[in-house]
């Protein structure tokens, strides 16, 4: 379907698809998209810039791929406990919502209408996301800016935890449009690449890459381990 054939608004008077969807008190976004985008990414530059202070005043020395990870996990936990954590919290009423975040999330769904209709998985999926792995990652942003024993084992736990969820999240979109013909993003491109595909892949891929990092380095420590018990015992 072309973008021309899919006017902006909808006969139900807003963009999402299904264009009759009926959403209950729902409210047009009032800012631009650009806006939007523009005051996220400053978010994710606010929180890079102050892990990297913070991290280089701690560890001077500390290494770039323990930078990149502390400033992964710190974005983690602003992105899981702040941002879904509003979701969850006012799932009932995000049709309505105009703030900052509210804005977002409607501008996301463009790409997923289940965050308009408290649908009960992404509902469950993201409370637990900001409960659990929101809390947790602020803990392994520290504990890598430390130099903590305890973080690849909490890495891999949160990481798995991420992986799963954007696996379920990914699969059941698909298998409701393949068995039930249930259509939840807009026909342009941009919403099902840039905003479906690409925003929730980055927590499959560098996830991902965190496992098998942490999973070596705990091979590493057990083999030096080993070898000086051996050593002792010889």
């Amino acid at each position: 379907m072309s973008v021309s054939s899919y006017p902006e608004a909808s006969m139900a008077g807003h963009p999402y698809n299904p264009p009759d969807l009926a959403l209950p008190g729902y409210v047009p976004n009032k800012t631009a998209v650009p806006v939007l985008l523009a005051c996220f990414a400053a978010g994710v530059g606010f929180v890079f810039s102050t892990t990297s202070a913070l991290a280089r005043t701690v560890q001077p020395g500390i290494s770039r791929g323990k930078l990149l990870t502390a400033m992964w996990f710190m974005l983690c936990g602003c992105i899981h406990l702040f941002f879904e954590g509003y979701f969850a919290y006012h799932n009932a009423a995000m049709p309505g919502r105009v703030d900052l975040f509210g804005q977002l999330w409607k501008e996301y769904s463009k790409s997923d209408t289940r965050y308009l209709t408290r649908d009960s998985f992404t509902v469950c999926m993201e409370t637990v996301t900001a409960v659990a792995w929101g809390p947790l990652s602020f803990l392994i942003g520290w504990l890598v800016i430390t130099d903590s024993p305890f973080a690849h084992p909490l890495q891999i736990l949160v990481s798995l935890g991420q992986m799963y969820g954007d696996v379920l999240y990914y699969a059941i979109f698909f298998f409701d449009e393949s068995v039930y013909g249930a259509v939840y993003c807009r026909p342009e491109s941009v919403y099902f690449w840039a905003y479906f595909v690409m925003m929730n892949g980055f927590w499959i891929v560098i996830p991902g890459c965190i496992i098998v990092n942490s999973i070596a380095e705990t091979a590493k420590a057990f083999r030096f381990a080993q070898k000086n018990k051996i050593a002792k015992q010889a």
